[in-house]
């Protein structure tokens, strides 16, 4: 009786075994087995990329699988998150991106080719970045204040580039604030347009501190200000849009990771939790604090909610800066 009464205890205790191993979600039990996609919907070059390069080597390292970066420009990243959104739905494909895609576009675009609610999972919140206004050596201004005056002199003169929507907003808040007509110039990309910027094919800019101070530092731009409320740290020197007189303005941009619409929970819980981890080591806040970038993150449940009120955010920037949606 003893032995038969072992037995079906272990025979018991080995079928509840068992079942809590089957209670683990299969998804969870095997992700990742292969690479990861980090799709970018910026060139490289561009803080977004900057970014998606070094959380990826970070999660490579935690999740034991290679994380491959693609970057596809264009149309403000409506190609790649389109991509993304149709992207099958088990977190080996994870778009990292920005604004424009997730909170700019709806104001600017008549019909987008994806929906930013219900076609992606939110994962978590990323950073955000400064701006810096620069313009051309061949511009005859030092300060914003004197930029504001040749333009207002020279109305329809001065050409703006901008390769994402928070470049772009960034200017057209100015052009409102100040009340001055300067020119815009689309580009499928921020590294781009800078190029242009310097070879003064453009003459204005608003770009993300890590592509346009290291051409200011070298003399082949000069940097007026920056687009934050408070003087960023790591150019000190560079006064706000208010210093200059522009009332209430204020602008930074932001990045989040999504997976796209039905990847299960547990993954995106895995990609979460990894990345979260990745934004937290010294070795990543560093290297991003360098390229103008500061590390946040967020639960998915947080990033959704902050993704709702930045839509409403940006619909009043636009409706302020009297853009019609395209």
């Amino acid at each position: 009786m003893r032995l038969g009464s072992h037995l079906t205890r272990r025979t018991a205790l080995a079928g509840l075994a068992l079942c809590l191993v089957g209670a683990v979600p299969a998804a969870a039990q095997t992700f990742p087995t292969k690479p990861i996609r980090f799709v970018v919907p910026f060139a490289a070059g561009s803080a977004t990329d900057t970014l998606a390069r070094v959380l990826g080597q970070s999660v490579s390292g935690d999740l034991g699988q290679p994380v491959v970066v693609e970057n596809v420009p264009g149309a403000n990243g409506q190609i790649a998150a389109s991509q993304v959104a149709r992207a099958t739905p088990d977190g080996y494909t994870v778009l990292i991106t920005s604004n424009s895609t997730h909170a700019s576009n709806q104001a600017l675009v008549k019909k987008l080719s994806y929906d930013h609610v219900k076609d992606f999972e939110p994962i978590t919140k990323l950073g955000s970045i400064t701006l810096a206004l620069v313009v051309n050596p061949s511009v005859p201004a030092n300060t914003t204040q004197e930029l504001i005056a040749y333009a207002k002199a020279n109305p329809g003169k001065l050409t703006f580039g901008a390769g994402s929507t928070s470049s772009r907003l960034a200017v057209e808040m100015l052009k409102t604030a100040a009340g001055v007509d300067i020119l815009y110039v689309p580009y499928k990309s921020n590294p781009q347009a800078v190029a242009d910027l310097i070879g003064g094919q453009i003459q204005v800019m608003f770009a993300d501190i890590s592509t346009t101070l290291p051409a200011a530092r070298a003399g082949k731009l000069k940097a007026l200000g920056v687009s934050s409320a408070e003087r960023s740290p790591l150019a000190p020197g560079l006064p706000t849009m208010r210093e200059a007189g522009l009332k209430d303005y204020e602008l930074t941009a932001w990045f989040a990771a999504f997976a796209p619409a039905k990847t299960p929970k547990d993954v995106v819980d895995i990609l979460n939790k990894s990345m979260v981890k990745a934004m937290g080591e010294k070795s990543v806040v560093d290297t991003l604090l360098a390229a103008g970038i500061e590390a946040s993150t967020s639960s998915p449940a947080e990033l959704a909610a902050f993704v709702n009120s930045e839509t409403t955010k940006w619909a009043a920037i636009t409706k302020a800066a009297g853009i019609e949606p395209e």
